[in-house]
C-alpha cells in the first residue's frame, strides 16, 4: 500500500539515536488483546529512543488491520487511505506524548477511528456524533437474546459471507457500526472499544447487542427473500 512506503521514507528521515539497546521494559498493559502481541510494548519503547526499524515494524503488523478500519468506518477507499497514513503519521508524531495507559494498538485505532470519522462527517453531516448518547445505552437487555442461533459475529468469520455482511453492516446507523467494527471486526475487547470512542463499557455492550440484533433482522430478512432488499 502506499502507507507503508510513505511511512518507511518518514521514518528512515530519523536515524536511530545512540547506541541499539536491548528490548526491554515491563509490560503495563494487564487488559488480554488478540490483536495486540506481547512484544508491543517493547517495540514502543524501541521506537521512543529513536529506533526507526521498531516502529516500521509495527507499522508492518498494524497497517492492514488498519486501513480495514478505516475502510469499514468510512466505506469509501480513497477517504480509507487518507485516514489510514494520517494516523500512522500522527502516532510517528506524537509518538513522545504516547503515555502508555492503554495499547499502542489502542491509541493508533483511536486515531485512525477520529481519521477516519472526520472524513466520514464531512461527506455526510450532521448524521451523528459518537458524543451524544444513543437513547438506550444503558438498558439491560434480556440475557435470552443473546441465545438466538447463529450471531451476525459468527456468519462474518464465514468466508462466503463476507460481501453479504459487509453490505448489511453498511446499512448499520453510523454509532451501531463503528461498536460492531471494533469489537466484533477487529476484536478488541470491550474495554478498549469504551476507551478507542469515549464511552462507557455498558454503552458499548448495549450498543453491540443492538447492532447484532439488528444485522440478525437485516439478515434473515435478505435470506427470507433469497438475497434481496
Amino acid at each position: 500500500m502506499l502507507c507503508a512506503t510513505f511511512i518507511h521514507t518518514k521514518v528512515r528521515m530519523r536515524p536511530p539515536i545512540g547506541l541499539p539497546k536491548p528490548l526491554s521494559a515491563s509490560n503495563p498493559h494487564r487488559l488480554p488483546s488478540t490483536v495486540a502481541r506481547d512484544d508491543e510494548h517493547l517495540l514502543v519503547a524501541a521506537a521512543k529512543r529513536g529506533d526507526a526499524l521498531a516502529f516500521e515494524e509495527l507499522v508492518n503488523r498494524y497497517e492492514a488491520k488498519i486501513f480495514r478500519l478505516t475502510m469499514n468506518i468510512t466505506r469509501n477507499r480513497e477517504d480509507a487511505e487518507d485516514a489510514m497514513q494520517d494516523a500512522f503519521l500522527k502516532s510517528y508524531a506524537h509518538l513522545k506524548d504516547f503515555q502508555e495507559d492503554s495499547r499502542f494498538y489502542t491509541w493508533l485505532v483511536r486515531i485512525a477511528a477520529n481519521e477516519a470519522l472526520m472524513r466520514l462527517r464531512k461527506r455526510r453531516p450532521n448524521q451523528f456524533s459518537l458524543d451524544e448518547p444513543i437513547e438506550g445505552d444503558e438498558d439491560l437487555l434480556p440475557r435470552e437474546l443473546e441465545d438466538w442461533g447463529p450471531s451476525p459475529e459468527q456468519r462474518f468469520a464465514q468466508t462466503e459471507m463476507h460481501e453479504i455482511l459487509s453490505e448489511v453492516i453498511d446499512k448499520l446507523e453510523p454509532d451501531f457500526r463503528l461498536v460492531f467494527v471494533l469489537r466484533d471486526v477487529e476484536e478488541l475487547s470491550t474495554e478498549e472499544t469504551a476507551k478507542v470512542l469515549g464511552i462507557s463499557v455498558p454503552a458499548v455492550k448495549s450498543r453491540l447487542l443492538r447492532a447484532r440484533l439488528k444485522l440478525r433482522q437485516k439478515l434473515n430478512r435478505y435470506f427470507r427473500q433469497g438475497g434481496t432488499n
